[in-house]
């Protein structure tokens, strides 16, 4: 039990800062300005759904992906470690989305914009994917799979309710209050790239010291 807790924290924070819920509303806001508060509502459920399954296809299907393009798990956390600091950067930078949307285009996504750009790639984009993957490689058993995907239901179950009161929400803290938990946010999921970064390299140098120590 001690040792799935520190996953699970992983899982939550990881997941929880790349999707970033807070960062997702204001271009919500944005994408449904036109809509009622009932097809609003109706979006944001459906963009989740959407979101859930897209995660899980991919934390599910990884491993076939690595064999595939005969990539290994560790490279793949150092990609993904890369990545995460980038958009770890842009939050710390107070960016608020990480796709630019213009006004042509919320006209262009209004009749559906549950699935594209909403679900992909703003609540799960390639950070919230690569993150899947590699926390699905660590997950060994049945105990730490069901953690795994708890933890994405749950954080999406709190962007749900993030969007349902974005209006409020967006009062509320304002936009200096938002810019302070973007930055936050993005200096927890540096710290998690770092050890991304790091747990890949490991074994790497592991590997090659022994061809070294074997010639």
């Amino acid at each position: 039990m001690q040792d799935l807790l520190p996953y699970a924290l992983l899982c939550f924070t990881s997941f929880f800062t790349l999707i970033n819920p807070l960062g997702v509303m204001p271009i919500f806001m944005t994408l449904t300005s036109e809509l009622s508060a009932q097809q609003r509502i109706k979006t944001a459920r459906k963009a989740l759904v959407v979101s859930f399954i897209t995660i899980s296809c991919f934390a599910l299907g990884g491993q076939l992906l690595f064999a595939f393009f005969h990539i290994s798990v560790d490279s793949f956390r150092i990609v993904g470690g890369i990545i995460f600091l980038i958009m770890g950067m842009d939050m710390l930078q107070a960016r608020l989305s990480r796709v630019k949307v213009g006004k042509d285009d919320v006209k262009s996504y209004v009749e559906d914009i549950s699935v594209t750009p909403l679900a992909i790639p703003m609540i799960c984009g390639p950070g919230a994917l690569t993150n899947a993957i590699v926390l699905m490689d660590d997950a060994f058993d049945l105990q730490r799979q069901i953690i795994l995907f708890s933890v994405v239901f749950l954080v999406l179950f709190i962007t749900y309710w993030v969007l349902y009161f974005a209006s409020a929400l967006i009062k509320l803290l304002g936009d200096t209050g938002i810019k302070v938990m973007m930055r936050l946010m993005g200096l927890i999921i540096m710290v998690i790239a770092v050890e991304f970064i790091i747990a890949g390299i490991k074994p790497i140098i592991f590997d090659i010291s022994l061809q070294l120590n074997a010639s």
